[in-house]
């Protein structure tokens, strides 16, 4: 694959499509978290699962009561940016604009569109074939089942997760409800084998309904593998046969040891493995 192009600065960012715009300090995405946000792959100029992507998009936004961006106008900003770049981040954020101060909304609400462009990080390619190493987070996430599935701004918690390690071989933490269940990663889903059957915790009270997760539970189901949603102790996990990361810039992660615990990364069978990296690297 050709070296990614460097990126101009001046070029990464649109707001409401203007290259180089800045962000109102009235704006409600930055005031309250106010908003929505979805991160995409590009790859060879082409923004990845773009539909899956806008759907949960539009979803977010009907859950909060924004106003969607016009599907067409955000299609084309995301490929002005895309156009060019082997490898890149492509990020898209809903806000619900300028409002004055107190929580109490503006109606109608004028929303703003905002896409910005990163490089791609450097994650090992060795990751996706001989595991990542992982741990357990302190921090809890909160329920709130109005929230729940969507990638609303509000990352606070993923924050404080991810502020508890500093060891760059350990890449991901899997994070508990209050109730002590598993939800996900700070930054991916989680699937687990065990006994024959891939269960995935549910996202009905919090997490993230990750476009990914979705692709490699359909992936498994095709593969005649029982698929189903379970609420699973932290215990439970530690029992696991395998487990796997997912999300749009991994893909697929199989876990080779959980705090300390060593597990097989090729018990999630590679091909199987490989379709889901392809599926979610692909349109």
């Amino acid at each position: 694959m050709a070296p990614d192009p460097v990126i101009p600065s001046n070029d990464a960012t649109l707001v409401d499509g203007l290259s180089g715009a800045t962000l109102p300090v009235a704006d409600r995405g930055l005031q309250y978290g106010d908003g929505v946000f979805e991160t995409i792959a590009v790859l060879d100029g082409r923004p990845c699962l773009w539909e899956r992507h806008l759907a949960r998009l539009r979803e977010g936004c009907d859950r909060l009561g924004l106003p969607a961006p016009d599907p067409g106008v955000l299609a084309a900003e995301a490929q002005s940016l895309a156009a060019g770049c082997a490898r890149a981040v492509l990020k898209v954020i809903v806000t619900r604009g300028d409002g004055g101060r107190g929580y109490r909304p503006p109606s109608p609400a004028a929303s703003r569109r905002i896409l910005a462009l990163a490089p791609w990080p450097a994650y090992p390619d060795a990751w996706r074939t001989e595991g990542v190493r992982v741990r357990w987070c302190a921090t809890r996430l909160g329920h709130q089942p109005r929230l729940a599935g969507i990638k609303h701004l509000n990352r606070l918690e993923q924050v404080l997760a991810r502020a508890e390690w500093d060891d760059p071989e350990v890449p991901e933490g899997l994070m508990l409800d209050l109730d002590g269940h598993v939800v996900s990663g700070t930054q991916s889903n989680l699937v687990v084998l065990r006994r024959g059957t891939a269960l995935t915790p549910p996202l009905d009270r919090c997490g993230i309904a990750g476009v990914v997760r979705a692709l490699a539970l359909e992936t498994l189901r095709a593969a005649g593998i029982a698929v189903r949603e379970a609420r699973l102790t932290r215990e439970e996990v530690n029992d696991a046969d395998a487990l796997f990361l997912t999300s749009a810039l991994i893909g697929c992660w199989p876990v080779r040891e959980l705090d300390g615990r060593a597990l097989d990364p090729r018990a999630l069978p590679p091909l199987l493995a490989a379709r889901i990296v392809a599926g979610a690297f692909g349109p």
